[in-house]
Parts: C-alpha cells; structure tokens; sequence
C-alpha cells in the first residue's frame, strides 16, 4: 500500500532585521529605476515609448539608441522586480506581525499564569478583638487583622472556627505561624497560646469572613 508523505515543515521565522534588508533592496531597486529613467530623459526625452526612428524611418540622430535600448530593457526587468520583493515585503510583514501577536499571547497567558501562582490565599477569619496585655497583643495581633494562615488551619482547610479553637487548646505554651492581611499588607506573626490574666489562652476574638 502506496502511504502519502505528509510535508511537517516548518515555516521559517521572519526578523525585523529581515523586513530591514528586503524595504533596502526595493530602495535601491527605485534608485536604479530612477537612474534609468533620467538617461532616457537626456536622450531627447524618449521615455519608454518614445518613437527612436524619424519621419523618415531613419534611427534618430539625437539618440543613442543602444543606451536607450538598454534603458527600457533594465527597466522593465526591474519593475518586474520590484512587484516581486514588494509581495515579498508584504509577506514577511505579515509573518512578523502574526509572530509578534503570538509571542504577546504567549506572555498574557504567562503572565496570567504567574499571577495565579503567586496570588496570595485567601483570608477566613476577621479579628474584631485584641484585648491589651493579651498573648495576641503581644503576638502583634490587631483589630481589623485579616487571617489567612492559623497554625495547620489554612483557606484550603478551615470550616468553622472551632477548627482555630482545636489548635489553640492542642498548642498551649507551643508557637503558633499565623498569616494574616493588614491593610492590604501580607504579616505573619509568632502567637503563643497560653494562660495570662484574662479569659481564654489568646485574649482576642475571631470571627468567619463569608467567602
């Protein structure tokens, strides 16, 4: 069984170093163009119809008619050229710009996906209590402090705050890590659950975030 060849090629990337060295050779393709078309104009100003024979049907004496020629000739040829690399320049500017839209997708989307890595969890539970002297006070704990981390509690685990309230009676007089937000601001603080003066073995008061 005769199986078809299937072309994967890949098609090259354009520069705009590329796009540079094609604009510059269709610059010197008008230059040349230009160039001929002034030697035809010294020539008795033939162009590239003008009659090179008199009335007579002779060739005409005011013309140097292999110049003339040779003029029409390059400037044909290089017309032709220069439809060519201006298919050419619109191609490669094509190429270039559909490169550089992909390439700035792949950045949003990276960008996206860096942000979404490194966004921060969010808070589950308010302070709206920090009685002065407290453990929490020390800790640094404020009112207003938004929780994100408490011991092994976390955003991924916390439920309800009897979660908070198991840590606190199972880590007496241990360090707890707690992460909160303050003022738009990442803290983390050491508390240390223990007896003090007042009620309880944090002196502060929490209560859920709806989430």
């Amino acid at each position: 069984m005769k199986m078809t060849e299937v072309n994967n090629a890949v098609e090259p990337s354009v520069t705009e170093e590329d796009v540079r060295l094609l604009i510059k050779r269709k610059e010197e393709i008008e230059e040349q163009i230009k160039a001929y078309y002034d030697m035809l104009q010294a020539q008795g100003g033939v162009g590239m119809d003008g009659p090179l024979v008199d009335v007579e049907g002779f060739p005409r004496a005011d013309v140097d008619l292999y110049k003339v020629r040779t003029a029409r000739h390059s400037i044909s040829c290089l017309q032709n050229d220069h439809k060519a690399i201006m298919v050419e320049i619109e191609e490669a500017l094509h190429k270039l710009h559909a490169t550089a839209r992909v390439r700035h997708e792949k950045d949003e989307t990276k960008m996206e996906v860096t942000e979404q890595s490194v966004s921060p969890p969010s808070p589950f539970a308010l302070v709206d209590a920090v009685t002065q002297g407290s453990p929490a006070f020390q800790a640094g704990l404020r009112v207003g402090d938004e929780i994100m981390e408490f011991g092994s509690v976390n955003t991924q685990n916390f439920r309800n705050l009897r979660d908070i309230a198991s840590v606190v009676q199972h880590s007496e007089g241990k360090s707890l890590r707690v992460g909160l937000f303050r003022n738009g601001q990442e803290v983390h603080l050491n508390l240390t659950p223990r007896n003090w003066s007042g009620r309880g073995l944090l002196g502060c008061n929490l209560v859920p975030l709806q989430r």
